[in-house]
């Protein structure tokens, strides 16, 4: 018969309790459509939201939402285009807060023609609101994070910048460019901490997809894996996890939540 074995009791082991620091996140374009559900989806995760848009008042109606909802928000009316002021925005929410650990670059505007007909102040005005933007913001918030060692970067750019787009040059040099930056900074600030990645929506059912024909509709979705249009929750529920602590292994990636149109 083998021997009985022999069991240690044990001195009860005391965990010690310890509270992170409520996340702060800034949230670009936060008025409306894909901007307004990620700030929504972050407010539900327990994030404080910094509300972000030209103008305030469709910024306090999203803003009285969150609370309502037991969430907490405040609001930056600011010109993303301007530099200068849209820096100083930056670095005024992370010093008010003493931190500033996610940033979304959601922003974004359309001046569509053919090429040989896009004047270069569609060019330049697409240019410096979708892309250089999000670099001026970056360069803001890259300070505050890495004194943190955390920080959480996400650009939203479009398959428009991955595969590219007739009567878009400027709109998907922007979106490509957001590509580009996003996997450069991740080289940059890595080691302290701080992810960037990609979120590239498909076609999303928004203000900018409202007005499309039927019939492109009914072309796009038949080209997709899945069979529908996005929705902006859908964006905002991939940017929820890419934004979570659990994410930080993940840094330099395009995720293309297109429904399986691009398979990129």
């Amino acid at each position: 018969m083998a021997p009985c074995a022999r069991f240690l009791i044990a001195a009860p082991i005391t965990l010690a309790m310890t509270t992170s620091p409520q996340r702060i996140a800034l949230v670009t374009g936060a008025s409306r459509g894909i901007g307004k559900a990620i700030a929504l989806r972050l407010a539900k995760d327990q994030r404080h939201v910094v509300l972000v848009s030209r103008t305030e008042g469709p910024l306090n109606d999203v803003r009285h939402a969150i609370e309502q909802g037991g969430g907490q928000a405040s609001v930056v009316a600011a010109d993303i285009a301007d530099a200068k002021a849209w820096a100083a925005a930056v670095e005024a929410v992370a010093d008010k807060h003493g931190r500033l650990d996610i940033l979304v670059n959601n922003a974004g505007i359309t001046k569509d023609n053919l090429s040989l007909r896009m004047t270069d102040e569609d060019w330049n005005v697409v240019i410096s609101t979708n892309l250089t933007s999000a670099f001026v913001a970056i360069r803001a918030a890259a300070r505050p994070m890495m004194k943190n060692r955390f920080g959480r970067i996400v650009n939203i750019s479009s398959t428009s910048g991955v595969v590219g787009n007739a009567g878009q040059a400027n709109y998907a040099a922007a979106k490509s460019g957001l590509i580009g930056l996003t996997k450069t900074i991740a080289r940059e600030l890595g080691g302290k901490g701080v992810t960037a990645n990609v979120i590239a929506p498909g076609f999303i059912e928004t203000d900018m997809t409202h007005n499309l024909p039927q019939q492109v509709k009914d072309q796009v979705t038949g080209a997709m894996a899945v069979k529908r249009l996005g929705t902006p929750e859908d964006i905002a529920a991939a940017v929820a996890y890419v934004t979570s602590d659990e994410a930080g292994f993940l840094t330099g990636q395009t995720i293309c939540v297109d429904g399986g149109l691009t398979m990129c």
